[in-house]
């Protein structure tokens, strides 16, 4: 007998082991054919309306509605069974069950399991459930408020991320939800502030170990970054930097707007980023990742700041920090400032500003992001090892089948936006990067730590998109001045990068530009090598010496050519070789 014909034969009058029995096969059994697959699904959807909703007899009662939801959930997992619950009249259905069985959370998470599943295999599915008739959207807005553990946390936030994704009804939702005031949110708080309050409900329950804490979590960001992201685009915004040029709707850059109805989820994105718990070797995972998304997308904006005093030189970012309590004039855009004041409860501070002294727990976004990046590139780029090197594909591959570019990209461009828009944030990763007392003895694109894995993703084939990435840090650091970066890491190792930036030959170092002409000690800095220049005592050179420079020489060309910033056509050496002057 069949599934199909075996739940058919049921009625109101059967055992209840028998159907309790037959539910628990339904759930376990192989894919069954269309048609009988959707017969079945709908007699069920029937059943729990009947008995849940609407009161009337059925098959079922009350106690089978997790048994019952569990095989809806097994057979809408296809996409003819997603069909049959993708219809109006089951989703509101879904949406209702999830309601009446609040008091089983167990049962009420099946239905939204069963929604869940529905909108990731039917897209129209998503803007059925934000239609008028059932209001799917607010319903599980108001089941994310409710929510009093990480599963149902995950389930509402994964509708309401489906929902938000990219449609017109999507966006219409988005608007209205970040502006209406929910009453019964205590406050009169809307959609972000509801959002605040699980993301600091759900830090404290990943330091915990709770279970799907973390999956609650990175759901959870997926929305903040759809409403992030449209809700700028939607209404009248605030642009953040002058001499952007204003453009339609769907041509917006991310980061350049924003809306002041945005600022409350500021504060725990910023806790979150500093204080949740770090996965290990990688860092870089859900729902850290994630967070950093939500990041990218706030405008850092260097005139909400006042002046800061002079920065000491340090060769970490540990315990690099002054208290800067100065309070500068009211600013166009408060955002930035409201989310570090609400944090550490001192007044108005930059968003990448150093912590108190007197607030310990407080972290320095800028870094916690320098950190990071560290962490991350020592993890991946063991030693002095080549980026292009097979192995580190191979390890990327290990944390799942993707690449440097996708996993190192968004922390380099939130870098990248601390340094253009927050002129301390962005002397100190100098310094953390180029500390005035580093060894310029060796080639700096050699050496084993966090500067030469930078400057060797430079020169990289295989990452392409961190390569620009990474070029872009570094010019934003350098006050965006290809003197000054040339100045800073010489111009073999940036001549790749700043020949794409149209600069075709070594740009003039003065001091002028920042970059420092000598070492600490005083000794003479190679403006091509950035390493120290020993003047030779003596013109003359043994073969051996001779050919040492030569391979030097070569290096340094390959370099150029490797980077693009020498046309293989120009490179002498491969000239010599070629017209047979080389052997």
């Amino acid at each position: 007998m069949s599934v199909l014909q075996a739940y058919s034969s049921l009625s109101s009058s059967s055992p209840r082991a028998t159907i309790s029995h037959t539910l628990q096969l339904i759930a376990g059994a192989p894919p069954i054919d269309p048609p009988s697959c959707k017969a079945l699904i709908q007699l069920i959807i029937d059943d729990l309306q009947a008995v849940i909703i609407d009161g009337s007899p059925s098959r079922l009662i009350r106690d089978d509605a997790f048994s019952a939801l569990s095989a809806v959930k097994g057979l809408g997992k296809i996409p003819h069974g997603a069909q049959v619950l993708a219809l109006v009249p089951n989703l509101k259905c879904l949406m209702m069950l999830a309601i009446k069985l609040e008091t089983a959370p167990d049962a009420s998470n099946e239905a939204l399991k069963c929604v869940a599943n529905t909108l990731l295999l039917s897209e129209p599915a998503r803007t059925r459930l934000l239609s008028q008739e059932i209001d799917g959207g607010n319903i599980c807005v108001d089941l994310l408020q409710k929510s009093a553990t990480p599963e149902s946390t995950f389930l509402s936030s994964r509708i309401l991320f489906l929902c938000t994704a990219s449609s017109h009804q999507s966006f219409a939702f988005i608007e209205s939800i970040i502006e209406t005031k929910r009453t019964h949110f205590p406050g009169n708080g809307t959609i972000l502030d509801v959002i605040a309050f699980k993301l600091d409900d759900l830090i404290a329950s990943m330091k915990a170990g709770t279970k799907m804490s973390r999956d609650a979590m990175t759901d959870l960001l997926k929305l903040t970054f759809n409403l992030l992201v449209h809700y700028p685009k939607l209404v009248p915004s605030e642009l953040q930097s002058p001499g952007i040029v204003c453009s339609p709707v769907d041509q917006k850059v991310m980061g350049d707007f924003w809306n002041s109805r945005l600022d409350g989820i500021l504060p725990p994105l910023v806790r979150a980023f500093q204080t949740i718990p770090l996965s290990s070797p990688n860092p870089l995972t859900s729902p850290l990742t994630h967070i950093i998304h939500s990041l990218i997308t706030i405008p850092v904006n260097a005139s909400s700041r006042a002046p800061s005093p002079p920065e000491s030189t340090t060769s970490s970012p540990t315990g690099s920090g002054h208290d800067n309590q100065s309070t500068p004039k009211e600013p166009k855009a408060r955002h930035i400032e409201r989310a570090i004041s609400s944090v550490i409860s001192a007044g108005r501070r930059s968003f990448c500003c150093s912590p108190r002294s007197d607030s310990p727990s407080t972290a320095d976004c800028a870094s916690r992001a320098f950190e990071l990046l560290d962490m991350t590139l020592t993890h991946f780029l063991p030693g002095d090892i080549d980026p292009d090197d097979s192995a580190v594909r191979d390890l990327c591959k290990i944390d799942g089948d993707t690449s440097l570019d996708e996993i190192l990209c968004p922390l380099v461009l939130l870098i990248t936006r601390f340094c253009l828009g927050d002129d301390d944030a962005k002397t100190r990763i100098r310094q953390w990067l180029v500390p005035e007392n580093l060894d310029r003895t060796h080639p700096l694109e050699k050496r084993a730590d966090l500067l030469g894995r930078c400057l060797r993703l430079l020169a990289s084939v295989y990452h392409s998109r961190l390569k620009d990435a990474m070029g872009e840090m570094l010019y934003a650091m350098c006050d965006s001045n290809a003197s000054s970066l040339a100045g800073y890491f010489g111009y073999g190792n940036v001549a790749g990068f700043l020949y794409h930036k149209g600069v075709v030959s070594a740009p003039p170092v003065s001091a002028a530009s920042g970059a420092p002409p000598t070492t600490a000690s005083g000794l003479p800095i190679n403006p091509i090598t950035g390493t120290v220049e020993h003047p030779s005592e003596t013109v003359d050179m043994t073969d051996e010496e001779k050919e040492h420079e030569a391979e030097k020489l070569f290096v340094l060309f390959d370099r150029l050519e490797k980077t693009g910033a020498l046309p293989p056509s120009q490179n002498p050496y491969r000239k010599a070789f070629q017209e047979g002057k080389m052997g």
